[in-house]
């Protein structure tokens, strides 16, 4: 499994607008194995540290008040490729420019407001599963990090 699994995390404005249940279907019709999933809030504190390497950047205030404004759901992923193909099923980071079918050409408003957030690369993975879910979440879910 190893270098096999992602991290996605479903954002407040998709939750608030009912595409949860959309988002992970779609996750799941293209091949992904949902190994571990929650939902849960997140502290502006805490999203802060989730974005850090954001901190410089001139929309981080606004993008940790976002995320912590409601209900996100976490999720750990399986699938040969991973970061690779997940990062090709949610699109770009603008709707506009994503792809027709992507997550977020179909439930993103905005750039902000772009519906879903995946790892960009192994390593973050880790950090961001590490991040959401425990040590006891990851061994009873048999992630092998």
């Amino acid at each position: 499994m190893l270098k096999n699994i992602t991290f996605g995390l479903i954002k407040p404005d998709a939750i608030k607008k009912g595409y949860t249940s959309f988002i992970l279907n779609m996750i799941n019709n293209t091949g992904f194995k949902i190994i571990a999933l929650k939902m849960t809030l997140i502290s502006q504190i805490d999203a802060k540290r989730f974005y850090y390497i954001h901190s410089k950047k001139s929309f981080f205030e606004s993008m940790t008040k976002f995320i912590s404004s409601g209900p996100i759901v976490v999720t750990v992923l399986e699938k040969k490729n991973a970061v690779e193909d997940f990062r090709t099923i949610i699109g770009s980071t603008n709707p506009k420019e994503s792809e027709k079918g992507t997550i977020r050409n179909l439930y993103a408003e905005s750039i902000e407001k772009n519906a879903i957030h995946g790892s960009d690369s192994y390593k973050n993975a880790i950090k961001e599963i590490t991040f959401f879910f425990s040590k006891r979440e990851i061994y009873i879910n048999n992630i092998f990090i």
